[in-house]
């Protein structure tokens, strides 16, 4: 009996040991991903822990990495750009992971192409023609309107992984789906994409579409604001529904595809992942996302004082 609580409380020191020298590793979004890692490399530069490791798998990656257990192996953070589905509640639940939901900004999905294209503005029923599987197949934009460029549909898509790909869905092919195809076939439907090349689907690098849209000036890629922001000299945003994106439209929601970005942490590695809750309290702060926060230099839109407030004392439950 004696052997064998030394043996157990030898593998409970030596998982101690081994959690300590585990970084914080955060993995998830790709439109957030710029900005956790410029606070990451800010706490590893001005605390005493390590610099937190920070990947980009995509939101639904993200997700499943964050949700699938509590061992200190699992990831800490999970960047993501959209809120949590039940699904992935489900998961988290299942393996015993609580999690804190904060969120850090406002952020627009931006319909870009290159400067040396037409810049348009589109309605999100012409979007949702243009790449619906259930839509007609138009082989050129001036086919949906003569108003619109007489050149080829080809758009490059997020992954299906993808929380822009998520949000874009909600907010665009379902927005601009037929009453009538919605009400009989559904959401599911109104979100397919064609397969004949018209939606090219691509990965999570929104850095390597900027590029392609530079070779390819009368394709257009779907991004978050903040790679237009720093790409403007390369890229242009069309108008939806009129209205341009900027941090104004994005905040007060006028933008027609305007929406909050997340981090999730995870409580049960509070206690057990070295600087896991300095680091949460430095994102959670007004030099890092408040209005005047270094943040908004990168194209993060904002919360508003009274969500920014609510964040805030979320994080004072965490001793």
């Amino acid at each position: 009996m004696k052997k064998l609580i030394m043996l157990v409380c030898a593998v409970l020191f030596t998982t101690s040991v081994l959690a300590q020298k585990l970084p914080i590793t955060v993995v998830g979004s790709s439109t957030v991903y710029p900005f956790t890692t410029v606070v990451a490399e800010r706490f590893g530069k001005d605390s005493k822990f390590s610099t937190p490791i920070v990947e980009s798998t995509g939101t639904g990656g993200g997700m499943k990495l964050f949700c699938a257990g509590i061992q200190s192996n699992t990831p800490s953070v999970t960047n993501a750009s959209r809120a949590i589905k039940p699904k992935e509640e489900a998961l988290c639940k299942a393996n015993g992971v609580d999690w804190i939901e904060i969120a850090i900004g406002n952020d627009g999905i931006a319909f870009v192409n290159s400067v040396k294209g037409t810049k348009t503005n589109f309605t999100k029923e012409q979007l949702w023609e243009a790449l619906a599987l259930e839509g007609s197949h138009p082989k050129t934009w001036s086919e949906i309107d003569p108003s619109l460029p007489n050149v080829e549909i080809k758009v490059m898509v997020p992954p299906p992984t993808s929380g822009t790909r998520d949000a874009w869905n909600s907010l665009v092919m379902k927005k601009g789906c037929p009453k009538e195809i919605l009400e009989a076939k559904g959401k599911k439907a109104c979100y397919q994409l064609r397969e004949d090349g018209a939606a090219i689907e691509v990965g999570e690098n929104d850095t390597l579409i900027i590029n392609k849209l530079v070779g390819s000036p009368s394709h257009y890629g779907i991004m978050g604001y903040s790679y237009l922001m720093n790409s403007r000299d390369k890229i242009q945003a069309s108008t939806i529904e009129g209205t341009e994106i900027s941090l104004e439209s994005i905040q007060d929601y006028s933008y027609p595809i305007a929406r909050p970005l997340f981090v999730y942490f995870k409580v049960q590695h509070m206690d057990v992942i070295p600087g896991l809750k300095k680091f949460m309290k430095t994102y959670v702060n007004k030099k890092t996302m408040g209005k005047r926060g270094y943040l908004t230099d990168l194209g993060l839109v904002p919360l508003d004082a009274e969500t920014f407030k609510a964040m805030q004392t979320r994080i004072k439950s965490i001793k």
